[in-house]
């Protein structure tokens, strides 16, 4: 257990860096702004990504509303012990088409399960919807699955990019900015509400978010990726000499492109 004054030294800690990277943020958001702007003008489809909170599947309370004749008894505790399995929302957002894409793992979030659930977006929607699109410029945290530090997202990036033959442009938002990201507050939100009721199974959960609509007209598509994604995987040594990521002028740490091999 931290001790008072341990606790109050890393929230000062935590403050100071927020300080210094004012500027950046700024910059970042500034940058942003600027991308989607270019991007709404060629025509070219803007990508909100993320991964929603793992769950745990079982017979666990919701605070939702459930109309029904028969009492029902649930765990006041998600213990992982009761758990039947995890649920794993990797979703993309469409900001130009208002289309959440939720893609449902059940094993690890890791780079390589974001980069497949991005890889079946575009072959199942995003090549028809955009069959013009020369770039896809994709809006992301800085942590997780697409960590902006870890060349190991860049590497499956690059696979990807050359896979589908176009090239993918990154833009992360600044640590502790997360909330900015349009997938927050446009699906998550609306994900969270329909599934409310209850974690039951796997096949609740997928039915539940498949059918969540909103006044607006958000519409969400869903499937399921049973592929077992390992952890620990590692960057390949010859990676960083020979890989086809272009880093922008503008802090490069945060922006960035995967070239598609032979462009």
């Amino acid at each position: 257990m931290l001790k008072r004054h341990d606790y109050r030294l890393r929230k000062a800690q935590k403050r100071q860096s927020l300080k210094k990277s004012v500027p950046d943020r700024n910059e970042q958001f500034d940058n942003i702004v600027k991308l989607k702007s270019m991007y709404l003008k060629d025509g070219n489809p803007i990508i909100s990504m993320d991964t929603k909170k793992k769950e745990h599947i079982g017979n666990f309370y919701q605070d939702g509303y459930l109309y029904t004749l028969e009492e029902l008894k649930v765990y006041d505790h998600d213990f992982p012990s009761f758990a039947e399995g995890v649920v794993i929302p990797h979703s993309l957002y469409d900001l130009q088409l208002n289309i959440g894409y939720v893609q449902v793992g059940t094993i690890h979030d890791t780079s390589e399960f974001a980069c497949d659930s991005f890889g079946h977006w575009w072959y199942d929607y995003g090549c028809k919807n955009y069959p013009n699109a020369t770039s896809i410029l994709v809006l992301c945290d800085g942590g997780g699955s697409n960590s902006s530090r870890h060349y190991l997202f860049k590497q499956d990036l690059q696979i990807l990019a050359d896979e589908i033959g176009i090239e993918i442009r990154i833009a992360h938002y600044p640590p502790y900015c997360s909330k900015f990201n349009p997938i927050e507050h446009r699906l998550f939100p609306h994900i969270t509400r329909a599934c409310r009721v209850g974690f039951s199974s796997l096949e609740l959960v997928t039915n539940l978010i498949s059918k969540t609509r909103t006044q607006k007209g958000l519409k969400f598509s869903l499937m399921s990726l049973t592929m077992i994604y390992q952890t620990g995987s590692k960057v390949s040594k010859t990676f960083k000499s020979t890989m086809h990521i272009v880093f922008d002028k503008t802090l490069p740490k945060w922006n960035y492109s995967a070239i598609p091999l032979g462009c």
